[in-house]
């Protein structure tokens, strides 16, 4: 996957690149002032930035290297960064740029489950992911459909996770935890225990098919 990851990146780059990234964006004068681009701490920027911080043009222009940080380390939120898109509308904006953020979320998406634990930065594991892609306003139904189609140990296992988190007491379940608890997602966490029995983790498979029996 690393080289449909590369090609992702490299699309972001290839839509965003036309937009100038400014050394220093202008802030609201009542509480920001003139606000320098430090990538050392992009951090502290993401939060303000297309509101009090910059506007829609330099959320563009700083797009490629925000995307390109969320896979290289951990020290942004997804969510966060993410959460511009909708700010900024982005499903008005021109079809090339669309493209290029869905190929980086559906990319993004298949890389995380085809490894167990996950090594893509600051997207930890599904839950984490699946918070940020609905802080972008898409339907997680996306993804999840992606994951019923990904019959794999690795798949398998950030599944075990998600249902050991769940919290069955919850009142109003989401569409995540509808889709969790599923006599569909008991079955396929069965098969997977006949698959991998006598793995490491056979016993994480049989666990979380016996709380989707409670």
């Amino acid at each position: 996957m690393e080289n449909e990851l590369r090609a992702a990146l490299a699309g972001v780059r290839d839509a965003f690149g036309r937009y100038p990234r400014r050394p220093v964006l202008d802030g609201c004068p009542h509480c920001k002032g003139s606000v320098p681009v430090d990538e050392h701490d992009l951090f502290s920027l993401t939060i303000s930035l297309g509101s009090t911080v910059g506007d829609r043009a330099d959320v563009k222009a700083l797009l490629p290297v925000l995307l390109e940080r969320l896979l290289a380390s951990d020290d942004l939120d997804p969510a966060i960064v993410l959460g511009k898109l909708p700010q900024q509308e982005w499903r008005t904006w021109p079809r090339v740029e669309q493209q290029a953020i869905d190929a980086y979320l559906d990319v993004v998406w298949r890389s995380l489950l085809a490894d167990h634990p996950p090594r893509l930065g600051s997207f930890t594991d599904p839950a984490t992911f699946l918070d940020a892609a609905r802080a972008a306003g898409e339907r997680v139904e996306r993804f999840l459909d992606v994951w019923d189609a990904t019959l794999t140990s690795s798949a398998d296992r950030h599944l075990a996770k998600m249902v050991g988190g769940l919290n069955f007491a919850k009142q109003k379940p989401s569409a995540i935890d509808d889709w969790i608890r599923r006599e569909a997602t008991r079955d396929r966490l069965y098969r997977a225990w006949e698959r991998d029995y006598g793995s490491p983790w056979a016993d994480d498979l049989a666990r979380a098919h016996d709380l989707l029996r409670v």
